[in-house]
């Protein structure tokens, strides 16, 4: 009889979260955000499968409040990248003295698209692990950008050492538009945006009119969500293919290690920590706690914006957060591993 009147609480509540719509996992991670276990954190929306299973708001951010990417923006330049390798209209192995005739440096005219993509184009500057110099601040207190990032003196040979800084993505802009005969804006609302229906944005726009490429784009992170799906579907939209497969396989594949973990820098406890790796603008990292051992792909901003995929599970996860230059902005990892995943254990795509 006990059994039998144990079976009976147990589906009046299943019964009851079904009804309100409540998880208890996802309850559990809601109250820490709300007092501030999880500091700062504005956003957390989770597709799994096809369905939109966890779209949470704080801080006064709701859905329609534009978020700014940081550097997570860096990933979707790797994208209108491939969509210009994709149209023909640049290579990995073009020079950038093919797209800036105004160069004179000859080591510099041999730096490689690929190099740029790949953050090793050989360039003084370094924004990962505060030696410096750190050259974007500097870039934003000059009239011409390009100018600015084509000066910057070299300190080592292109191609050979992961250097992360903005740079890099800035001119990886300007060679799509300069390659296409449009502003990047324009480039992107005609090949990516338009085609995946995202349409409230704004750009941070330099003094002459270019286009930031390596950050500060404002965006719904209901449309960061459309970015990780168009990413973890092999570049297709609504049976469409906006970036090939090639493409996405080839910038996601993160064979550059750069002796850094984020689950590490999360400060989270009793976690296995690996070196993430880096492709093109895009990382990886795998992830392991308890249990859990899977590998998550993902863009990354400072301040904790996020667009990872995680290919094992059939999910796309979108966190945005206020924790600005500080270890904090690492901590949508810890909630990864102890509570967003755990939802999708056990649950499978029909």
């Amino acid at each position: 009889m006990r059994s039998i009147l144990f079976a009976l609480a147990l589906i009046c509540v299943l019964h009851i979260d079904a009804q309100t719509n409540q998880n208890p996992t996802l309850e559990t991670l809601k109250a820490k955000v709300n007092d501030k276990t999880y500091p700062r954190i504005d956003g957390i929306l989770v597709e799994h499968c096809d369905s939109l299973i966890v779209e949470e708001y704080f801080n006064g951010f709701e859905r329609d409040t534009r978020h700014d990417t940081r550097s997570a923006f860096k990933s979707i330049t790797s994208l209108l990248a491939g969509i210009a390798m994709d149209k023909k209209l640049i290579s990995l192995d073009d020079p950038l003295s093919k797209f800036f005739p105004e160069l004179e440096n000859p080591e510099k005219k041999k730096i490689k698209v690929q190099h740029l993509l790949e953050m090793r184009s050989g360039f003084s500057c370094e924004e990962f692990y505060d030696i410096g110099p750190y050259c974007e601040d500097a870039m934003w207190n000059t009239e011409d950008w390009i100018a600015y990032c084509l000066n910057i003196q070299l300190k080592g040979k292109p191609g050979l050492n992961w250097s992360y800084n903005s740079n890099a993505p800035m001119l990886m802009g300007e060679v799509i538009s300069r390659a296409s005969g449009m502003s990047i804006m324009d480039f992107a609302k005609k090949n990516l945006f338009g085609p995946l229906g995202i349409t409230d944005y704004k750009w941070t726009v330099s003094p002459k009119g270019k286009g930031m490429t390596a950050g500060s784009f404002y965006i719904l992170p209901i449309d960061m969500l459309k970015v990780a799906k168009l990413v973890h579907n092999q570049g297709k939209w609504d049976g469409n293919q906006v970036v090939s497969e090639n493409w996405i396989a080839t910038s996601t594949k993160g064979e550059i290690p750069i002796d850094f973990s984020f689950t590490r820098y999360s400060k989270m406890a009793n976690a296995k920590y690996h070196s993430a790796t880096y492709g093109f603008y895009w990382y990886t990292e795998t992830l392991q706690y308890e249990d859990i051992k899977t590998e998550v792909l993902f863009a990354s901003g400072n301040g904790g914006q996020y667009m990872m995929i995680l290919p094992e599970y059939d999910a796309k996860v979108v966190f945005t957060g206020s924790n600005y230059g500080n270890w904090r902005g690492k901590l949508p990892f810890e909630m990864l591993l102890k509570y967003i995943i755990p939802m999708l254990l056990g649950s499978s795509c029909k």
